[in-house]
């Protein structure tokens, strides 16, 4: 561990977390979607921050999985590479209002936006007291791992770099194939090993963690000549970079029951169902809402609250909100909009002491655990049916439009998944 003046948090082999595979998606997202997705992107940080800490968000930013899930949640096209530039744009815009406040700051961005984000954390290092320049130096050394070591095909077009008060951070960026027609993601987390600042370096001290590279030190041929190994073996990098959490989507644009753990999202209805009258009677005054309302927040409870293996089908959180290209159907904007007035009460009463609606939603995030194990699925197919053809009544919308209501001949028999309240 390699420790100076300072106050300059590194990880001195900032290990890869996991890669993402996306379909290369064109399009833009709509203002009527970005902003929502910035005040849902702020108070979930805000939630998180409040129950988990700083260093937890973090931890989750990193991990591809949870990643996909909460971009899902919040209605961008389920699958699509355009996850990424969104999620990282809704996240800086809706937290720069309360960045100083958290303490957690988003760097960097797409094009030319990632070339400025060493100048950021130099300038953020002056402002607010730790070394920004060593971040600096980290910023443009993930990325040249991502472009030059690790030669996959895709070339980088996006730099996120997510960095806390205290110095700790991670990174999310992004390459592209234009003849595959792929994306694909790196996340980067800086937790362990403290950080190297210059060399040469005044000292070494430490907990055992584990095998220490520094290569600027005479001691670390072995570790310089394994590394030179690798880079000549391009097959055994790859292998290597395999062996982390891989999210691979595919192309198509629909939502499938195969691509959702329906036990899970049956344990979600029915949490819904049963904690919804107690834990929020408020929202079941507004017809034809509420009860949509208390299942959207059943998705979001788990999106906060669940455990890292739980995210595995990240398609599972686009039935809260659904997706911006109709699929698995068009945004309920009245269900959305409901779900950020909820979730923004709940966090603000938290920040005056007041917890019981945050208490609500991890009540919820339990019950559905508790549920699935004695469900025996959903009929996911039924249950997006269903969300089409309510669309309409439920201020739904695409990147092409409002949703229309369905003819009469086009009407589907009532879904049996109906929340029973």
């Amino acid at each position: 561990m390699w420790r100076a003046p300072g106050n300059a948090i590194l990880n001195a082999r900032m290990p890869r977390t996991g890669t993402a595979d996306l379909p290369l998606h064109g399009g833009r997202v709509p203002e009527w979607l970005a902003s929502r997705m910035a005040r849902l992107g702020r108070v979930c940080v805000e939630a998180l921050v409040l129950d988990y800490g700083r260093d937890e968000l973090l931890r989750r930013l990193a991990s591809p999985f949870w990643f996909q899930s909460l971009g899902c949640v919040m209605g961008m096209d389920w699958h699509s590479s355009g996850i990424t530039t969104s999620m990282l744009g809704a996240l800086r815009r809706g937290l720069a209002p309360v960045e100083n406040e958290l303490g957690v700051h988003v760097c960097g961005g797409r094009g030319r936006r990632s070339r400025k984000t060493p100048v950021e954390l130099t300038d953020l290092g002056h402002r607010l007291g730790f070394d920004g320049a060593a971040l600096a130096r980290a910023s443009r050394l993930v990325a040249k791992v991502d472009s030059a070591l690790v030669q996959d095909g895709h070339q980088l077009y996006l730099h996120g770099f997510v960095v806390t008060d205290d110095g700790r951070w991670c990174v999310v960026q992004q390459g592209m194939n234009r003849e595959a027609r792929t994306a694909r993601r790196y996340h980067w987390l800086s937790e362990g090993l403290r950080s190297f600042v210059d060399s040469p370096h005044a000292a070494v001290d430490g907990a055992p963690l584990g095998r220490i590279v520094n290569l600027a030190d005479r001691r670390a041929r072995a570790s310089r000549d394994a590394q030179l190994a690798l880079v000549r073996d391009p097959g055994r990098l790859l292998e290597e970079i395999r062996k982390g959490p891989h999210l691979a989507l595919p192309a198509r644009h629909d939502v499938r029951a195969a691509d959702v753990r329906s036990d899970r999202f049956a344990g979600a209805l029915r949490a819904a169902a049963e904690r919804g009258p107690i834990d929020f009677p408020e929202l079941l005054l507004t017809p034809g809402v509420g009860a949509r309302t208390v299942l959207a927040l059943a998705l979001i409870a788990e999106v906060l609250h669940g455990a890292p293996c739980r995210f595995e089908d990240p398609a599972r959180f686009s039935l809260a909100h659904g997706g911006k290209d109709g699929h698995p159907f068009p945004v309920p904007l009245r269900v959305y909009d409901a779900t950020l007035r909820t979730l923004r009460r709940a966090v603000d009463r938290a920040k005056i002491g007041r917890d019981d609606r945050l208490a609500a939603l991890r009540r919820l995030d339990i019950e559905s655990r508790r549920l699935e194990a004695a469900s025996s699925g959903a009929d996911i197919a039924a249950f997006i049916a269903g969300e089409r053809a309510a669309s309409w009544r439920l201020g739904g919308r695409t990147v092409r439009g409002d949703a229309a209501p369905p003819t009469v001949a086009a009407r589907p028999r009532p879904r049996q998944l109906s929340l029973p309240f």
